[in-house]
């Protein structure tokens, strides 16, 4: 396997959201058409994964690349593989309230099953950065800003919730009253699990049906920051990046605190 540091692959994310920023900003508007499953998709999503691809191809040629947008190589002949999403939160996007992010992982593969080794979310809108993995540390960098983040391991009176911005039924709020006190906080695209990750939330349950690409990123992100992203079933999310890419529900936790109430919601 190719040498690289992943320092490049914050600047290619920073690269891939100077190219959504500009459709962003652009006088023309953001015209979007829609795929197959009915999401939306612009030209900042195409313009960000061709950036990303043809720089990951460069850089590391033998490593495979799983993208929202498309893909290069075989995951299951490799150990390694690279998972994308270009633009994530592109409803967000087309809103224009910038809780859109771009995600990059890298996956190690164990069986058929994956986990993320590390990860950057670059949030174009803001600039802001959040990085880490299994052998690197969380890291928050705004601006000139750089700091080491930590999830906020203190069970607090009231808590924080994040939420999605978009999707929201019936089991987000049993779930949520079952908390008792909560404050609710709305967010879109892996800013949710970056939230937790640098102490600004406690728990991100998700309901919702979501892909891997959506999450790994910020997953190894939230692990190294001292958090864990689990399953219905209590354990450690993982992920299939190639025959089933949708996520089953998860909970992003700061601590194994609320684990009993999230299994007591997936009956």
């Amino acid at each position: 396997m190719e040498t690289f540091e992943f320092d490049d692959i914050v600047k290619l994310a920073i690269s891939a959201g100077i190219e959504i920023m500009k459709i962003h900003d652009s006088s023309e508007g953001i015209i979007y058409s829609k795929k197959d499953d009915d999401s939306p998709l612009t030209k900042a999503d195409e313009a960000a994964h061709e950036v990303i691809a043809l720089e990951l191809k460069n850089l590391t040629p033998s490593i495979p690349l799983v993208s929202e947008e498309g893909f290069h190589g075989e995951p299951m002949n490799s150990e390694y593989c690279w998972l994308v999403d270009p633009l994530d939160g592109t409803k967000e996007f087309i809103k224009r309230n910038g809780m859109f992010t771009v995600n990059i992982a890298f996956m190690q593969r164990y069986g058929r099953r994956w986990k993320p080794v590390w990860g950057v979310v670059h949030a174009p809108a803001t600039g802001k950065i959040w990085t880490g993995g299994v052998d690197n540390p969380a890291i928050k960098l705004d601006g000139e800003i750089s700091k080491p983040i930590s999830v906020q391991k203190e069970i607090p009176e009231v808590v924080k919730l994040v939420a999605s911005g978009s999707h929201r039924g019936e089991k987000d709020e049993f779930f949520a009253k079952s908390l008792g006190s909560h404050e609710l906080i709305r967010m879109g695209s892996s800013l949710k699990v970056c939230s937790v990750a640098d102490g600004s939330a406690n728990l991100y349950p998700r309901f919702g049906p979501t892909s891997c690409w959506d999450i790994a990123a910020a997953h190894a992100v939230v692990a190294a920051a001292g958090g864990s992203i689990i399953g219905p079933d209590g354990k450690e999310l993982d992920y299939d990046l190639v025959e089933n890419v949708l996520n089953p529900f998860f909970m992003v936790t700061s601590t194994s605190h609320w684990d009993q109430a999230w299994l007591r919601c997936q009956d």
